[in-house]
């Protein structure tokens, strides 16, 4: 029973952690809260869900889909909402208060155009269970759980390793710096914001694809997850938001296994209460933003 849970939990909880990295990669950059990142979540999970009822395209390619098109939306996100008040002076809840207003439109926009019902993927990817003694776990979750690791570790090899994920990393640790040592800070965050919203998007997929229902407001309440994830795990912090998506979902899973579910956002919360007095930078955070890490 209780390696059923951490299954589970792992399951749920690496979702929660591709959809915290968009956030902490935005904030590395920019320093800012991205709002809109839920709803490009929620968008990606209804392209994945077309291309697999409308297109009959495999799971694979309706993933590719998702995070072209959230990349897409982060290109315009960036180039609509947030390149036009870095070249003003303005206030710095202006980018905030620009986000949310993406946030409104691409949510309005998927209820006129894919209409307010929740919408399911077909029964073939319900799967079946593989039963390993000690726990069960379906071929959606090994899907989700090789998918979601796969991303978080080539995304970490790839912002140490690569000369691309480097320029992101010291234009996070400082913009200024970096212009003056020739990365072309311009193009680096677009490339953050699109990198960051196509993570959105395949989350979007995954998460659709663990919950088997894809709606217009689903990007609200996951939205806010990827936010305490990004608190518990640090501020900009890539490790924290691998590691507080993890702590997070299985702290939701061991709070409906072993009390009243309708406690369980307030059950996994209340522990980032706990953990933020112990340590108020979160589990790998600094006292000043390390984007990047």
């Amino acid at each position: 029973m209780f390696l059923q849970q951490v299954v589970n939990g792992l399951t749920l909880g690496s979702t929660y952690a591709v959809i915290a990295l968009g956030y902490t990669l935005i904030f590395g950059v920019l320093n800012i809260v991205n709002m809109a990142h839920g709803e490009i979540f929620m968008i990606g999970a209804f392209v994945g869900l077309m291309l697999v009822t409308k297109f009959n395209i495999g799971i694979i390619g309706a993933l590719i889909g998702a995070m072209i098109t959230g990349a897409a939306l982060g290109y315009l996100l960036e180039r609509v909402a947030l390149r036009p008040l870095r070249r003003k002076e303005v206030s710095h809840l202006a980018p905030l208060i620009s986000t949310i207003g993406v946030s409104i439109f691409l949510e309005s926009l998927a209820l006129k155009v894919f209409g307010p019902q929740a919408q399911s993927f077909p029964p073939v990817f319900s799967g079946q269970l593989l039963d390993l003694g000690v726990f069960k776990i379906s071929f959606i979750q090994i899907i989700i759980l090789a998918i979601s690791f796969g991303l978080m570790v080539t995304l970490r090899f790839w912002l140490a390793k690569t000369k691309a994920g480097k320029s992101i990393r010291a234009t996070a640790e400082n913009i200024e710096t970096a212009g003056l040592l020739g990365v072309d800070t311009r193009k680096v965050i677009v490339m953050t914001v699109m990198l960051a919203s196509g993570l959105g998007a395949v989350a979007g997929v995954l998460v659709g694809l663990a919950f088997n229902a894809v709606e217009p407001t689903m990007g609200i309440t996951m939205g806010f997850k990827g936010l305490a994830v990004l608190i518990l795990g640090g501020l900009g912090n890539i490790t924290g938001a691998m590691v507080g998506g993890l702590i997070l979902g299985i702290a939701e899973v061991f709070s409906v296994a072993y009390g009243d579910s309708s406690y369980r956002d307030a059950v996994a919360f209340g522990l980032i209460m706990v953990l933020l007095f112990v340590r108020p930078q979160g589990l790998f955070g600094s006292s000043t933003p390390q984007g990047g890490r």
